[in-house]
């Protein structure tokens, strides 16, 4: 008998339990479904130990107790495999009913196959006392549910491969090979016995590689980070339940001038918002602070939060910090939990509220408006790409001359069903996320075509007004790049008024006068 390789197999997997339940834990399904996994392959090396002492003493049991035994072992390897499924399905199916149901399923399947086990025969091989090994009925059931679990888990893998965090599907796909590479020395030399451990070196990888709870830590403030927020996001919109989140932004640096300072008021106010009872605190990927809580208690928490920061931090309290504040009253105002963060920062850049009082409530006015907004962004992408870009020309009239004697470049977008979008509803959008910039060099090559392509002097019109955003004049290099349009199409720069439009905001005053200027001494 040698249990060295299973006692080993113990040693690390108490090595690895004791790491993981002193760490901060998010109870995230993935996390439940690894510590049952983990808890069961505990249990499997066990009984792989105490079938061994019972199969190298068998003269000293009874025939049914050394079955009961050996079976337990055994069946401990199909329970091993269908956590291993269920591990599987949780970073799967994030829809709760769905995970629920899948894994009731196998669970059923599961306990037929332990069923099976026990009823069918199970023979011992105890020809060398030192080596013994079960076969039979009992154990060829094993190997094919084991072997159906497997497969399962390799479909799953390569249908899914898409929605799982593809470091879980490495984790397991290696998982996978250990065992099967284990399970399948025995054929070849059956003294050698290694499922146990293989499991054990398993967990030690997916523990190592996914599923160590310091990877969902930020190490600064050692607060929950980002991707944590987002798989418990993932996790509370798989299921029926609903949260309340508010976000505080502090300036940093925080007042102080002194980096030691300012990391020592971090790791303070990140320990008062740990503490703070019936909530998850994180920190977002731009340094803010979200806690999640229920939405009856979000008030109650909001209360707190403005409280502590009312009363000051640092040494004597003596640093003062106005945070600015969004609240969600419900997550569920936005379609998906990957929506969240990217609605909390609209908010925040876009709501009056937060400028004048620090604190803004986000609602279903303001995530509808980002939508919205996202649906032009979209329209604007793909307008450009496909040419959806239409240049009109509106003539204007001297009342003076009593002629027309030039003409305005009107941008408009005609999408794939002929609609045409008026300016008003994308030009805002366009200056606002910087597209602006490609969609009025766009429009300026248009129309630097329609003059190579047309003798306008003929008709009496002297030149083309384009308009020209303020957002488009602060950029740098504008006036480079409509020199080199207009050398492109070969064209008179008389023939072109630009005419500044009022919307915006200019970034850079400078910059736009030197662009003006450049443009002036080009003609």
């Amino acid at each position: 008998m040698n249990i060295k390789v299973q006692a080993c197999g113990i040693i690390l997997l108490i090595v690895i339990l004791a790491f993981y339940l002193h760490q901060k834990k998010i109870k995230l399904n993935t996390e439940q479904a690894f510590l049952r996994m983990f808890l069961f392959i505990a249990a499997s090396l066990t009984l792989d130990i105490i079938s061994m002492v019972v199969l190298r003493y068998i003269h000293l049991f009874s025939e049914l107790f050394v079955d009961i035994i050996c079976k337990a072992y055994i069946s401990s390897l199909v329970a091993v495999a269908f956590n291993g499924l269920r591990y599987t399905c949780a970073d799967i199916y994030m829809n709760q009913k769905s995970y629920r149901m899948w894994t009731t399923i196998y669970g059923i399947l599961t306990g037929v196959g332990i069923l099976l086990i026990y009823i069918l025969p199970i023979q011992k091989n105890i020809d060398d006392p030192q080596n013994a090994y079960t076969e039979g009925p009992s154990v060829l059931v094993t190997y094919a549910f084991c072997m159906l679990y497997i497969l399962i888990i390799l479909f799953l893998l390569f249908r899914h491969k898409k929605d799982m965090n593809p470091r879980r599907r490495e984790a397991i796909f290696g998982w996978i090979t250990l065992w099967l590479g284990a399970a399948g020395i025995p054929f070849f030399n059956n003294r050698l016995l290694l499922v146990g451990y293989a499991g054990a070196i398993s967990i030690m990888i997916i523990y190592l590689y996914l599923e160590n709870p310091e990877t969902n830590l930020d190490r600064q403030t050692g607060l929950f980070n980002s991707s944590a927020f987002l798989g418990y996001m993932r996790q509370i919109f798989g299921s029926e339940e609903d949260a309340a989140l508010i976000d505080i932004r502090i300036m940093t640096p925080i007042i102080s001038n002194d980096t030691e300072e300012d990391q020592r008021i971090w790791i303070e106010i990140s320990a008062y918002f740990s503490d703070i009872p019936n909530c998850l605190a994180f920190k977002g990927m731009e340094g803010e602070l979200i806690l999640i809580t229920e939405s009856d208690s979000r008030q109650d928490v909001l209360e707190l939060v403005e409280d502590r920061f009312d009363m000051g931090w640092g040494a004597n309290q003596a640093l003062m910090i106005t945070p600015d504040i969004i609240v969600m009253p419900s997550v569920r105002i936005v379609n998906q939990p990957e929506d969240i963060l990217p609605c909390l920062q609209y908010a925040k850049m876009n709501s009056i509220e937060v400028a004048e009082t620090g604190t803004v409530i986000l609602n279903e006015d303001i995530t509808s408006q980002m939508y919205e907004e996202h649906l032009v962004e979209q329209l604007i992408t793909d307008a450009i790409s496909g040419d959806w870009v239409q240049v009109y020309y509106q003539p204007i009239f001297s009342t003076r001359e009593r002629k027309f004697v030039s003409a305005e470049a009107l941008s408009r977008i005609v999408d794939s069903e002929g609609k045409v979008i008026p300016p008003g509803m994308f030009i805002d959008v366009a200056e606002k996320n910087g597209m602006i910039l490609k969609l009025g060099e766009l429009v300026f090559k248009k129309v630097c075509q329609f003059i190579s392509q047309n003798d306008l002097k003929a008709l009496g019109i002297r030149y083309i007004e384009v308009n020209l955003s303020t957002v488009q004049g602060a950029y740098e290099f504008l006036a480079d790049s409509f020199i080199e349009i207009m050398e492109w199409y070969h064209i008179d720069p008389a023939m072109i008024n630009l005419e500044i439009t009022e919307t915006g905001s200019i970034g850079s005053r400078k910059i736009l006068l030197n662009n003006m200027r450049k443009l002036i001494d080009y003609g």
